[in-house]
């Protein structure tokens, strides 16, 4: 996580680390996006607590290529975006901008997840009543377009994809 006080003329500290959408996102995102897509980084979520003083604005991203977000990408996000976020004015007075990884959520998300997550335990949370379970847990085999599949004890269980509603990580185990 990179923190950065603006406004204050102080440098920025340098940290590791892991509600209502405010008015502001979309304008930020359409600045953040392009650098973001420069160093070939995703934009993972953007938050703007203004209830704080001075307000927060954190950035959450991944990087495509690498199975981690390392500090020098949430360096290279963050210079990046304070030199046209400040010369945009967007943003009056002082605020902290926060660039960091999301770290790893227990809800699986995008195709990536996926892939990463193969072979782990997950549960998968159903719309609707599947084969008698709202609820399956299973060692994750795939996903793709039509269902996702799961493995119970060695035996394959294709769900249509149409139900699931939620997956996420299991601590059960296999």
């Amino acid at each position: 996580m990179i923190l950065r006080l603006k406004g204050s003329g102080q440098p920025p500290l340098f940290l590791l680390g892991t509600a209502m959408t405010h008015p502001l996102i979309p304008d930020i995102l359409a600045i953040a996006e392009p650098i973001a897509e420069q160093f070939h980084l995703d934009i993972v979520e953007t938050v703007f607590q203004t209830n704080q003083s001075p307000p927060v604005l954190r950035i959450d991203i991944r990087n495509r290529h690498q199975a981690d977000t390392g500090l020098d990408d949430c360096e290279q996000m963050s210079h990046a975006l304070d030199e046209v976020l400040e010369s945009s004015g967007l943003i009056p007075g002082a605020y902290v901008l926060e660039v960091s990884s999301p770290g790893i959520s227990s809800t699986l998300l995008t195709d990536r997840d996926f892939i990463v997550f193969k072979g782990f335990m997950v549960e998968a949370d159903l719309q609707e009543t599947y084969k008698n379970k709202t609820t399956w847990i299973g060692q994750l085999t795939s996903r793709d377009e039509t269902s996702l599949t799961l493995s119970q004890k060695g035996r394959s269980i294709k769900i249509p994809r149409d139900l699931v509603s939620a997956v996420r990580l299991s601590n059960q185990a296999p």
